[in-house]
């Protein structure tokens, strides 16, 4: 009996072989990225890292993904690479061993500016005034028992040491 995919289930998690091929694209596609000129306009002089390449589950397809260095004009850096993803599949074929060359698609990676706005909301005033308060709730001067009777009971064990030896 076939099993039937839940409106609300998660996608598989991808397998060793395709994280594998993945990192095998990854490393080819940046030696691309570094010795082949891609006469694009949109490209000239960007550098770009390829930060992950997550392979189909039967490795016909790849999808990459890209930031330009320092963040600036991913959107136009993304359009071009998508144009030239047919000579960009090619180079991959000639460094590559697999039985198939994946068909490339490349998008945005966004973690970077993900991190940065986490970041960003770390370093605010509200939660630096909240971390503030939090540290003297537990000031053993202010009443943290609990720190206190951890000080108090390492005290007595390092007594017990002593009178022992």
């Amino acid at each position: 009996m076939a099993s039937k995919r839940r409106s609300g289930s998660h996608p598989k998690p991808p397998s060793q072989r395709q994280l594998r091929v993945g990192e095998v694209l990854r490393h080819a596609l940046a030696e691309v990225f570094r010795e082949e000129e891609i006469r694009d306009p949109d490209l000239l002089g960007v550098s770009v890292t390829v930060t992950e390449i997550r392979p189909s589950s039967d490795m016909r397809h790849a999808t990459a993904y890209v930031e330009p260095l320092g963040g600036v004009n991913a959107d136009v850096v993304v359009k071009a690479l998508n144009r030239h993803r047919g000579f960009l599949r090619g180079e991959l074929g000639h460094r590559i061993t697999t039985k198939f060359t994946p068909e490339l698609r490349f998008l945005e990676d966004t973690s970077f500016a993900e991190a940065a706005h986490i970041e960003g909301i770390l370093r605010s005033e509200k939660v630096s005034r909240d971390l503030n308060a939090g540290e003297e709730d537990s000031d053993p001067e202010n009443g943290d028992l609990e720190n206190q009777d951890l000080e108090s009971d390492e005290r007595g064990a390092l007594r017990e040491e002593n009178n022992g030896s």
